[in-house]
């Protein structure tokens, strides 16, 4: 029997494994009023033959870890896009977000009534990972909610 093979899509995925931390600007929000800094870290790994991401994050805050969350993200060549799949310490329902690479920039968002998001991954830089994470409430008018830059370790 023939098995499938991860196709050139699925190369996106790579790029985002490895371990990554650094420095988070946290913009003031509903969910943290003043903002602030934190550490981010994330271990990425590819799965399942190379057609998965699998990832865990954490922010920390004054040597205490704040904010948690667990990912799993695929290529979906149909429809050329990536699917990201998040979990985090909040208890919120699965946020599914999809996008596609630009050049060397990710960028995936999710949508429905009252609260937009979407985060992009910039891979322009050698070993480095530039991210923001905006939100909205109609989709139209986007706030920052964190910029962050980090290092493969």
């Amino acid at each position: 029997m023939n098995m499938p093979k991860p196709g050139p899509g699925h190369a996106g995925l790579e790029r985002l494994a490895g371990t990554w931390e650094g420095e988070e600007i946290l913009h003031p929000s509903h969910w943290d009023p003043k903002g602030g800094v934190a550490l981010g870290r994330t271990t990425s790994r590819v799965a399942l033959n190379g057609f998965a991401l699998i990832g865990d994050y954490e922010q920390v805050r004054e040597g205490v870890v704040t904010f948690s969350g667990y990912s799993v993200m695929t290529y979906d060549p149909a429809e050329e896009r990536y699917m990201l799949h998040w979990f985090d310490c909040l208890g919120s329902p699965l946020e599914i977000f999809q996008g596609c690479f630009e050049g060397d920039v990710l960028t995936l968002s999710h949508g429905g009534p009252g609260m937009h998001a979407r985060i992009s991954y910039d891979l322009s830089e050698p070993d480095h990972l530039v991210s923001r994470m905006e939100m909205s409430q109609d989709g139209k008018g986007w706030v920052a909610l964190f910029d962050g830059r980090y290092k493969r370790t």
